[in-house]
């Protein structure tokens, strides 16, 4: 049941909960208070897959990782000298990658190749684009 705006008692609360404004409190009246706002939550399965995303894209070496197969293919021994990581850390990196579908690799005789995928490309252009907007934020500051 969402709180009403205005009625404030003694430091702007009602009936011990602080008053919400009134646009606030109008928007999630339609929406059916707070138990409508919350069942408009996707299931926390549902996002399961977004947080593996986020997650494959929150470590500098990962996001090395895609851009060096933006440029191409690669066998395992050319990311391992590029990034300077150990085989074991690498592993883990290229799986977190692969499973959240911005990689895909194939065997190839003794070499398993990788490549990045429309959706790693996807989010390298999109990251360029917001470093490219936030730089002319700041530069307009």
């Amino acid at each position: 049941m969402p709180r009403k705006a205005g009625g404030r008692g003694k430091g702007g609360e009602e009936g011990g909960q602080p008053a919400i404004p009134a646009d606030i409190a109008e928007s999630l009246g339609r929406l059916g208070g707070i138990e409508g706002l919350v069942a408009t939550l996707p299931p926390g399965s549902a996002l399961d897959p977004l947080q593996g995303l986020h997650q494959a894209c929150s470590d500098t070496v990962r996001l090395k990782i895609l851009f060096l197969l933006e440029k191409g293919p690669l066998c395992v021994c050319v990311i391992k000298s590029a990034t300077g990581i150990a085989d074991s850390r690498l592993s883990y990196h290229l799986q977190v990658l692969k499973k959240a579908g911005l990689i895909g690799g194939d065997q190839q005789g003794n070499y398993i190749i990788y490549q990045i995928t429309p959706l790693g490309k996807k989010i390298l252009r999109d990251g360029r684009k917001y470093l490219r907007d936030l730089s002319a934020r700041e530069a307009g500051e």
